[in-house]
């Protein structure tokens, strides 16, 4: 009887996850242009919307928490404050939603090749970043007309600050696109996250009033998400050089900055982790659930 020697050949359901990605990052390169390129397509101002829609959701919310309460007032530059940390969250946003959608939405590619899956939450994540970068070219235009000269501390905690979104966007969309191929409902809960980043990060108010109301206690672990800490890296890369350090400007971090970056850094790993072994949990069934 013949042998075939099969070593040259990939067998399904027995990929090395993540490790899979760097052998077919070609592939991984065509979903992202993908992506960016049907994003807007047959759309009359195409990539106009990357800045139109972030704008007017900005406008929106500084002329209630600004304007109405007040926050324009008690905060040095405060549009600029705003800004930063809204399109932070925005990337958080955008992210984790394609993430966790993106194995039903390439579902006839799922069920006629294999591939490592995790192509997909990781180009929707990248997708994510490429369709940042129009708002982060506005926040640049808005720091430079407020005064912004950047120094290498504050540079680096923007790095670091996008850093733990991309990661934490792309654990928990990893976690969550595993689960909703086979539950449907983990979508709309991913929603719920998703209405809820924005309030519960120093975005529209500054961590102050949650120590002030909430207290030590409530603080501390409200500085543990790690939105929380992302948004405040972008605070001191973007707001803090621009404003001098009295009441009502740059005050300093939240107590236990430092240690709460670190724990930032690891529930972002650990989310990773989590999200790998659950996707791969759920993969085996991903056609069929299909």
């Amino acid at each position: 009887m013949t042998s075939i020697d099969l070593s040259e050949y990939d067998v399904p359901g027995r990929g090395r996850g993540l490790a899979d990605v760097v052998r077919w990052r070609y592939l991984l390169r065509l979903l992202i242009r993908k992506g960016t390129a049907t994003r807007y397509r047959n759309s009359v101002l195409g990539w106009t919307w990357s800045y139109v829609k972030p704008l007017v959701q900005f406008f929106i919310y500084f002329a209630v928490m600004g304007v109405i309460f007040g926050m324009d007032r008690g905060t040095d530059n405060y549009p600029l404050y705003l800004f930063s940390g809204f399109i932070t969250v925005q990337f958080f946003n955008e992210a984790f939603g394609n993430a966790t959608s993106s194995v039903v939405g390439n579902k006839a590619l799922v069920k006629k090749i294999y591939l490592p899956r995790e192509l997909f939450p990781i180009a929707a994540t990248a997708g994510a970043f490429v369709h940042f970068l129009p708002q982060l070219a506005i926040l640049l235009v808005v720091a430079f007309v407020y005064g912004w000269v950047p120094g290498i501390l504050n540079l680096g905690a923007i790095l670091l600050g996008l850093l733990i979104i991309a990661l934490i966007a792309f654990g928990l969309g990893l976690l969550f696109a595993g689960i909703n191929v086979r539950f449907r409902d983990i979508e709309n809960f991913g929603e719920v996250i998703r209405q809820l980043a924005t309030w519960a990060s120093p975005v529209l108010y500054t961590w102050q009033l949650i120590e002030e109301h909430l207290g030590d206690v409530m603080l501390y672990v409200y500085m543990c998400n790690p939105i929380t800490v992302a948004v405040e890296l972008m605070h001191y890369g973007f707001w803090k050089p621009t404003v001098e350090e009295h009441a009502g400007g740059w005050v300093g971090f939240a107590p236990h900055f430092g240690e709460h970056v670190g724990i930032a850094i690891i529930i972002s790993i650990v989310i990773v982790v989590i999200g790998q072994v659950t996707f791969r949990r759920f993969e085996s069934t991903f056609a069929q659930d299909l």
